[in-house]
């Protein structure tokens, strides 16, 4: 092979091990473009799951309505607990600008005890804020539970369709002992401490502990009829039914005194506070609070069916 054959082919051999070289380069590159795109994207929405981003600190200023929302089942657990409502009411009222709060319910009731802390919670800041007052606005429900929160407001705003009402309390669960009859099986319960099987819904029902339990809702049921009184007042037309469990719809509520007038949140805000501009100061699980409650109560549930097995 002549000498300008083989330059030829080792002028070939380095201009592509050349552009080998430049095109490793540019993919080394551009991977590193892509890397640093990606884990910015992914610390962007880190810090606005951490609530570091797109958030305001609820610093608000100007003449506004604060609203706080009460959505769904009330319990420890939901999105309706009377940790992260109170906290909500609790921002609502010390904002600056802030003319009034409205409350606005859409719920069916849930825990007695997570609905009258809320209540006391508007009565405590009611009086620690007597300039500001608190409408609560119902929406579709506000039953139970929920009107146990409601009737701590100033005055109650329905629309004519709401359902209102159901003051009253349950303890609700099955009984299967004449299914295990027929189906030939024992059941076996061992306990210390006569009614530590209370109400076990496989065992046959204690003519003494359906008493008690009775008693026990009646003393619940009380303590609901004493908030209904003391946050309703003269209003309250008391019938027979009133207390019994029933429920009405928003317009029949207004006649029997259980709430003041028919609106909406825009309504009440526009025409009552005269301060038009809503601002909502709910409080909101970020990203990192739910995957810790998830996690967490995930981890403590498994822990306590390990470790106490006999405090079911």
């Amino acid at each position: 092979m002549s000498d300008d054959g083989a330059n030829w082919e080792r002028d070939v051999i380095a201009k592509l091990a050349t552009d080998a070289l430049a095109e490793q380069k540019r993919a080394r590159r551009w991977g590193i473009v892509f890397k640093v795109l990606t884990f910015s994207y992914l610390f962007i929405l880190l810090f606005v799951g951490l609530g570091w981003l797109g958030q305001s600190d609820g610093i608000q200023t100007g003449k506004h309505t604060a609203l706080v929302e009460l959505n769904g089942l009330i319990a420890a657990g939901s999105q309706a607990n009377a940790e992260d409502v109170s906290a909500g009411l609790k921002a609502a009222f010390e904002a600056d600008g802030a003319q009034a709060v409205i409350l606005r319910i859409n719920s069916p009731g849930g825990s007695p005890v997570q609905s009258a802390a809320i209540n006391d919670e508007i009565r405590r800041l009611r009086e620690l804020h007597p300039d500001i007052p608190l409408y609560a606005v119902v929406e579709d429900v506000c039953a139970s539970g929920g009107y146990y929160v409601a009737v701590a407001a100033d005055e109650i705003y329905v629309a004519r369709a709401s359902i209102i009402g159901s003051i009253g309390v349950l303890m609700n669960g099955f009984g299967f002992t004449g299914t295990m009859d027929k189906l030939g099986v024992e059941r076996r319960l061992l306990t210390a401490g006569k009614n530590k099987g209370f109400m076990d819904p496989f065992s046959p029902l204690e003519a003494e502990q359906e008493a008690y339990a009775r008693s026990m809702l009646g003393e619940i049921h009380a303590q609901f009829i004493d908030a209904v009184r003391q946050g309703r007042g003269d209003r309250l037309k008391e019938t027979e039914q009133t207390f019994s469990g029933l429920m009405w719809t928003g317009e029949k509520s207004v006649e029997l005194g259980l709430t003041d007038a028919l609106g909406s949140v825009a309504f009440v805000a526009r025409e009552v506070v005269k301060a038009e501009k809503i601002i909502n100061y709910s409080r909101r699980e970020n990203l990192a609070e739910r995957l810790v409650r998830r996690f967490g109560a995930t981890f403590g549930d498994a822990l306590l069916r390990g470790m106490q097995p006999g405090l079911q």
